[in-house]
């Protein structure tokens, strides 16, 4: 017998929100995401929901009334980073980092979703020896590759932040 449930990995994203339904409902729109259900507290709102991306639960719940705002920040692997990265934006979510090609053999975008968390869009292109990694890393090209997504972020998560 496994430590680990059948269907769960060693870590599990867990997700605080202040719109638990409308987050379920964005992940089935941008992710293909599969309600795997949901317990609702007296109140009506959710007390525990999990939902399956790809290979990967995601449990969330709403917060409770005076309780900060903490966003996710998730990875997310995808066969197609550009499809996968549209379909985000059509579900609702704004563009932190377009598509990007980086030297360590992937290609990354983030978005934020309607309800404040990151996800980073991200396709494994390549395998990269480390040798190779080191050579590409001192690419003119890929350092300002590397430089958008840098400051891409980090103008997102300034207060009032759109890339």
């Amino acid at each position: 017998m496994s430590s680990i449930p059948p269907g769960y990995g060693a870590v599990t994203p867990w997700i605080i929100s202040a719109d638990a339904p409308g987050l379920i409902e964005f992940a089935k729109g941008a992710f293909g995401a599969a309600e795997l259900g949901r317990v609702p507290r007296p109140d009506g709102s959710i007390g525990h929901a999990e939902v399956r991306i790809g290979d990967s639960v995601v449990m969330m719940f709403d917060a409770l009334a005076g309780w900060p705002v903490t966003p996710a920040y998730l990875r997310l692997y995808v066969a197609d980073a550009d499809t996968a990265y549209q379909r985000t934006l059509d579900a609702g979510a704004t563009a932190v980092t377009e598509v990007t090609s980086l030297f360590f053999g992937d290609r990354v975008g983030r978005v934020r979703d309607p309800f404040g968390n990151i996800w980073w869009i991200q396709e494994h292109v390549e395998d990269v020896d480390p040798e190779e990694m080191g050579r590409r890393a001192q690419d003119p090209a890929a350092l300002e590759a590397l430089r958008y997504v840098e400051t891409s972020l980090d103008a997102a998560m300034k207060p009032g932040g759109r890339p």
